[in-house]
């Protein structure tokens, strides 16, 4: 399934921006940045589960926000992109 995932965390403060790039780390490890606090990620279920699970373990619940979006596997009807961005499909391979 594909799972947006949106974050804002508080950077303020040198722990808050450890914070920033720990959860930035993870996210990467999972899926493609579109934005700049904006993942889209191809998950299974326990995938979606460690993940949510390592991003709150992170992240400080009195000054952070973490939301995940789940698109699902019909995904591709769900999306539209407008601007200079290229787009991309999360299940063909990726060259680098």
């Amino acid at each position: 399934m594909l799972v947006l995932i949106t974050y804002d965390v508080h950077t303020e403060t040198a722990a808050g921006r450890k914070r920033l790039r720990q959860i930035a780390k993870q996210c990467v490890n999972y899926g493609q940045r579109v934005q700049n606090s904006v993942f889209e990620c191809l998950l299974d279920a326990a995938q979606c589960r460690m993940l949510q699970a390592k991003l709150c373990s992170i992240m400080d619940p009195e000054k952070d926000s973490l939301r995940f979006y789940y698109l699902g596997n019909q995904y591709e009807k769900k999306i539209e992109h407008f601007g200079c961005k290229n787009t991309y499909l999360p299940e063909e391979p990726m060259i680098l």
